[in-house]
C-alpha cells in the first residue's frame, strides 16, 4: 500500500521546501513538489554511520550478537537505519568470533557490515586503542576473515606505513572490502600509495594521525586531497574544532566528507565509567576519555547530534543531511539501494522538527516504533 509522507524534503540536490516523499512495498516510488504542504517538518534519509562501536549502554568490541542488536537499535531510534558494527584492536580469536556472530545479523539487516579498526595500526598514533593487540597487517588474517563473514566484512582500517600493508590494500579492495586508513604516522608519499593501491577511506580525520606540517604533509592532506577518498569527521565538537570541520567539509566537498559517530556504548547514557577494547574509560560532560592517560575513547554522540552539530556550525542543511546519509552509504558500496531520498532506493527516511530533532524514524518503509 502507497504511503506519502509531506514537509520540506532534502534530496541529493538540494531542499524541495513544499514537498513529498512517496514509497510501496518498502522503496520510494516518488519525490516530488507537493504545493499544498504548509510549514512541515525535515523529511531526510535515514543515517548512515560507517563507523560505531555501541551506543545505549551495548557494545559491538566484544562481538555479543545480543549486544549488537541492541546497540542498532539504539541508534536506529536516532535516525540511524544503516550502520556498521566497528570493532577495536584485537587478538584474532575475537576477530574471528565476531565475525560468526555478527554475520547473520548482517544477513538479516540488522547491520550493514563489519568494520575492523585495527589491529594493524600505528603505536605512535593509536589513540584509546589497545597498544598490546597492535601487529602488522596479516593477508592471511584478512582472507580468512573474509572468507569467514561471506560478504559481513565491509571495512577495515590500518596504517600504510607497517609492513604488509599495502599488501593488504590490495586483498582487501579485490574482495570489495573498503580500505581505510586510520591510526596512522604514515608520511605524506606512504599514503598516497595505500590510496593508489586501493585506500578510499579516511578514518576519523586528523584524530590518531600524524599532524599536518608545511614541509611534511602527512596523511591529512594525502587523503582530503585524493579525489576518490571519503573523510569521516567526528562532528561532536571535542574530536574536531567547528572550524576545522567546516574546513575539512569545505575542502573535500560533501560528496567526500562523512558524519559518524565513533560512538561507544556509553552513548545516549550517564557519565560515569565504561570499557573500550579491554581499557577503563571515564565520560565526564558526555566526553570518553581513557582513564589511563586521557586520550579521547570515542565518543557518546548519535548521528542526530552530529547533524545538528554540523549545521550549527555553519555547514548547509543539504550538505550536512548529504555527509550524513548519501556520502556514507556510496563510500561503503550501498549508494545503489540506500542513503537518499531517490526514487528506487530503500525507504529509509527521519522525520526532523525545526530545530533537527527526530520526531519520527521510517527504516525499509515502516515506522520505527
Amino acid at each position: 500500500m502507497a504511503t506519502r509522507v509531506n514537509g520540506k524534503v532534502v534530496t541529493p540536490t538540494g531542499v524541495i521546501r513544499q514537498g513529498c516523499v512517496e514509497l510501496d512495498g518498502g522503496r520510494i516510488t516518488a519525490v516530488a513538489e507537493y504545493p499544498s504542504v504548509r510549514d512541515g517538518h525535515w523529511i531526510v534519509p535515514g543515517f548512515v554511520d560507517m563507523h560505531t562501536h555501541g551506543g545505549g549502554g551495548d557494545t559491538f568490541t566484544t562481538g555479543d550478537a545480543e549486544q549488537a542488536r541492541r546497540a542498532a537499535d539504539f541508534h536506529l531510534r536516532h535516525g540511524t537505519t544503516t550502520l556498521l558494527a566497528s570493532l577495536v584492536s584485537s587478538p584474532f580469536a575475537l576477530m574471528r568470533a565476531a565475525t560468526e556472530a555478527f554475520a547473520p545479523l548482517v544477513a538479516e539487516g540488522v547491520l550493514a557490515g563489519i568494520h575492523f579498526e585495527g589491529p594493524y595500526l600505528s603505536a605512535a598514533r593509536c589513540g584509546a586503542q589497545n597498544p598490546e593487540f597492535l601487529r602488522d597487517p596479516s593477508t592471511d588474517e584478512l582472507a580468512e576473515l573474509i572468507e569467514l563473514g561471506d560478504g559481513a566484512v565491509r571495512m577495515v582500517t590500518l596504517a600504510p606505513e607497517r609492513d604488509g600493508a599495502l599488501e593488504a590494500v590490495k586483498l582487501l579492495t579485490a574482495h570489495r572490502v573498503v580500505a581505510a586508513v586510520g591510526h596512522t604516522d604514515a608520511t605524506y608519499d606512504q599514503t598516497r600509495a595505500a590510496v593508489a593501491a586501493g585506500a578510499s577511506v579516511g578514518t576519523h580525520l586528523f584524530n590518531g594521525m600524524r599532524p599536518v606540517h608545511h614541509r611534511e604533509p602527512g596523511p591529512v592532506v594525502a587523503l582530503l586531497d585524493a579525489p576518490n577518498v571519503v573523510c569521516e569527521l567526528v562532528a561532536d565538537g571535542v574530536h574536531l574544532h567547528d572550524g576545522m570541520l567546516a574546513f575539512a567539509t569545505s575542502t573535500a566537498g560533501p560528496e567526500r566528507a562523512a558524519l559518524i559517530t565513533d560512538a561507544m556504548a556509553a552513548a545516549g547514557m550517564p557519565d560515569g565509567d565504561y570499557e573500550l577494547g579491554g581499557q577503563a574509560v571515564t565520560v565526564a560532560g558526555g566526553v570518553a576519555r581513557l582513564a589511563r592517560d586521557g586520550a579521547i575513547a570515542g565518543s557518546t554522540l548519535t548521528m542526530d547530534e552530529a547533524l545538528r552539530h554540523a549545521v550549527a556550525a555553519g555547514i548547509p542543511i543539504a550538505d550536512a543531511v548529504r555527509m550524513a546519509a548519501t556520502t556514507p552509504a556510496r563510500a561503503i558500496g550501498l549508494g545503489d539501494r540506500l542513503g537518499a531520498l531517490q526514487v528506487g532506493l530503500r525507504a529509509d527516511l527521519v522525520v526532523l522538527d525545526d530545530e533537527l530533532n527526530v520526531v519520527r524514524v521510517m527504516r525499509g518503509g515502516s515506522w520505527v516504533e
